[in-house]
């Protein structure tokens, strides 16, 4: 260190000092530099295995939300139900049933178009597969493809692995509520705005007719009124 400054002459010693600082200021902006370009590429990786694990995590509640019932998606649309379907009247049971397969298929089919999209390489390869089921009008079972899914999910997330002794049960898609609660709902709530819409013209109606009635007497009144100062005055 000593043999770096020169202590010969102020000027010297000063064009050293200015030398050190400014070599100081370059590595310290050079490493802020490489810091700040670290900082972005660790951010953009985050919200990206964020936005990767936020897609997986919905395709996973979507394909294995049920563990009992039928657990295979049924491929066929709703024009296919009308080919198969010879009489055209359904009784509602039926209607709702329909109703049910079309979600869960709409549902299980954006599942699979996500997964193949930000999936690794083994579910891709499953949801291909399905897709492709789908696709030929065969049923398909997603309960390979789920499994799959809650390994890799766990796994991102630094979880314990399922112990291999517990046996879970084959899971399938969520079954969304398509019953006549919310019809029944919808309902009561109609009808009562509808009634709540008579109520209130009749209130209306009443308000003008007192309104006219009052009208009425005031202008009897004062027609009275005028009448007597005129007898008055002739008086």
């Amino acid at each position: 260190m000593r043999s770096s400054l020169d202590f010969s002459s102020w000027t010297s010693l000063l064009s050293t000092v200015l030398g050190l600082l400014l070599v100081t200021c370059l590595m310290m902006g050079i490493r802020l530099l490489f810091m700040q370009t670290v900082q972005k590429r660790r951010e953009r990786e985050n919200r990206q295995i964020n936005e990767r694990l936020k897609t997986l995590i919905a395709a996973y509640k979507t394909l294995g939300s049920s563990f009992t019932g039928t657990l295979s998606v049924s491929p066929l649309h709703l024009r296919d139900l009308r080919q198969n379907n010879e009489t055209p009247p359904q009784p509602p049971a039926a209607a709702s049933l329909n109703e049910r397969r079309r979600r869960i298929r709409d549902a299980v089919e954006a599942a699979l178009s996500d997964i193949i999209l930000l999936g690794t390489e083994e579910q891709v390869e499953l949801a291909a597969r399905a897709a492709q089921d789908m696709v030929a009008g065969r049923p398909i079972e997603t309960a390979a493809l789920v499994t799959s899914l809650r390994g890799f999910i766990r796994d991102a997330l630094d979880l314990e692995p399922i112990p291999s002794h517990l046996q879970i049960p084959s899971q399938g898609p969520a079954r969304p509520n398509t019953g006549g609660a919310g019809g029944n709902r919808k309902a009561g709530e109609a009808q009562g705005s509808g009634g709540r819409s008579g109520t209130g013209a009749q209130g209306t109606g009443m308000g003008a007719g007192g309104l006219g009635l009052g009208a009425g007497l005031g202008s009897g009144l004062s027609t009275g009124t005028g009448s007597e100062d005129l007898t008055d005055r002739r008086s």
